[in-house]
């Protein structure tokens, strides 16, 4: 087992066995419907990329961001150099994949432009709900794209930049990281309260 635990390629590829294993055991089960299976795939897409994205946003704004003036000068390089530009990574190819399987989702279960009308042409409240929730993630997906990634690249020297650069880049990065900490709060509200309220 530590063979496998030790390893991080072996530790998802042991996720994804055993996701297979719940899968053959639905099908044992449930049998397979192929609307509802697809409609159910992409809601765990969305799920798995959900966590790791609002993970990651968790991580800078609870962990990282407040602890960085408790690490010596001379450690601060490990974070902006090799810490920070992997979670980066992930962080704005999470959000990426949330927002795609989100779209996906949507459409399968027949409600996309309903929820991009916050339910007005309908008065559901569930698309009233599945609709703020995805547009308070588009605006969290947009802010991770187009203001944070460019404003972090500059920050931690990806991309050249002078040193009054740099610092303004950080803070625009970090303002806009927190935008996000406080919109996914009510956003997580607004996917939970239509997949349970209604």
């Amino acid at each position: 087992m530590a063979g496998i635990l030790s390893d991080l390629n072996k530790t998802i590829v042991a996720g994804i066995v055993l996701a297979v294993v719940m899968f053959l055991i639905y099908l044992g089960v449930q049998g397979f419907g192929a609307t509802e299976f697809w409609a159910f795939l992409f809601r765990w897409l969305h799920v798995l990329a959900g966590v790791m994205w609002i993970g990651i946003l968790w991580y800078f704004n609870f962990v990282q961001i407040p602890n960085m003036g408790k690490i010596p000068d001379e450690q601060k390089p490990a974070i902006g150099k090799v810490i920070a530009p992997a979670a980066l990574f992930w962080f704005r190819w999470a959000a990426m994949g949330t927002i795609i399987t989100g779209i996906i989702l949507a459409a399968l279960n027949g409600y996309l432009l309903e929820a991009i009308l916050l339910g007005l042409t309908d008065s559901v409240g569930k698309h009233t709900m599945i609709g703020i929730g995805m547009w308070l993630g588009t605006i969290m997906w947009f802010n991770v794209w187009f203001i944070i990634w460019p404003n972090q690249k500059r920050a931690l020297g990806i991309v050249d930049a002078d040193a009054d650069s740099k610092a303004k880049s950080a803070r625009t990065a970090m303002l806009f990281s927190r935008t996000n900490t406080m919109l996914s709060v009510p956003m997580l509200f607004a996917m939970v309260s239509a997949q349970n309220l209604f």
